[in-house]
């Protein structure tokens, strides 16, 4: 299922051309699938503290497509296409309106707070898995 955040283009987003500076990017789809994660009901305060997990960007493919521009208004979208036992694997867009501007593959690992890799808690696996019809 798809999960949609909206976000808005200021002025601190831009290069001298009005047009978003490509890194920024990242930080709009880090803000997209904080939100995603958020909204399964997934606190990772809560998992850092109580089980000493947290989640890294192991892996991101990125394509510019068109840019964006100062004042535009966007959408993230995010949604799940893999998990394994200790990953999951997110595409993510940015859009304005119904024209795709940027797309990502994010591959996203579960670790320990030394840096180990972790199986993903059981609770998040089950809101990660596809609801049975």
């Amino acid at each position: 299922m798809r999960h949609d955040f909206p976000i808005r283009v200021y002025y601190e987003d831009t290069d001298l051309a009005g047009i978003v500076y490509y890194a920024n990017y990242l930080k709009f789809i880090e803000r997209g699938r904080s939100e995603w994660v958020r909204d399964l009901g997934v606190d990772q305060v809560a998992l850092k503290r109580d089980q000493g997990l947290v989640f890294a960007v192991r892996r991101v493919e990125a394509d510019y497509l068109k840019p964006a521009k100062f004042d535009d208004a966007l959408t993230v979208s995010t949604e799940l296409v893999a998990e394994t036992g200790a990953r999951f694997i997110v595409e993510q867009g940015v859009w304005r309106g119904t024209e795709k501007l940027f797309a990502a593959t994010v591959t996203i690992v579960c670790l320990t707070e030394a840096g180990a890799a972790a199986r993903l808690p059981a609770e998040m696996r089950r809101k990660l898995a596809p609801p049975l019809h």
